[in-house]
């Protein structure tokens, strides 16, 4: 029994110790809360919601391109990416659209195992054939490939000549 003071002494520092945590009225029992204590845990923040997308990214919103030629429809409910025959569209349900540092719209999903990504920014962009100047630059990625074009707000058409 030569080792039993050791485990006793540390026993009774273990206690004392947990029973300075918890403050005691004078009777030896739990103290009441101070006066001006909440009488409820106050709730946790709230996570921050991702930054709302600027308007000039919501909406229905058309994109072109040339070289190869193609087009894209973004809709509320979905997305539809066309390309000319034999291809056939891509169709993907609208997964929403996420902001990147506020100038980039992304919508990113997976349709048939590969990724479908669209990422339009607000910057004037040419189609390259004509004289129509248009609001967004926008990137189509449907697996391996890239598609480079121009996007605008459904309805809103392009500018002529940078006007």
């Amino acid at each position: 029994m030569r080792h039993g003071l050791p485990w006793t002494l540390a026993g009774v520092v273990t206690a004392l110790m947990l029973g300075a945590c918890q403050p005691q009225s004078p009777d030896g029992k739990a103290a009441p809360p101070p006066a001006d204590a909440p009488d409820e845990a106050p709730e946790p923040p709230e996570e921050p919601d991702e930054p709302a997308p600027p308007k000039e990214f919501t909406g229905d919103l058309d994109a072109r391109g040339t070289e190869p030629f193609w087009a894209l429809e973004i809709r509320p409910d979905k997305i539809t990416f066309t390309r000319p025959d034999p291809e056939p569209p891509v169709v993907a349900p609208n997964p929403g659209v996420g902001v990147d540092d506020g100038q980039h719209a992304v919508w990113s999903t997976t349709q048939n195992g590969r990724t479908f990504m669209v990422s339009l920014a607000h910057e004037d962009c040419s189609d390259g054939m004509s004289d129509l100047m248009y609001p967004y630059l926008a990137v189509v990625t449907l697996g391996d490939q890239t598609f480079r074009g121009c996007a605008f707000k459904t309805g809103q058409q392009p500018r002529e000549g940078g006007k």
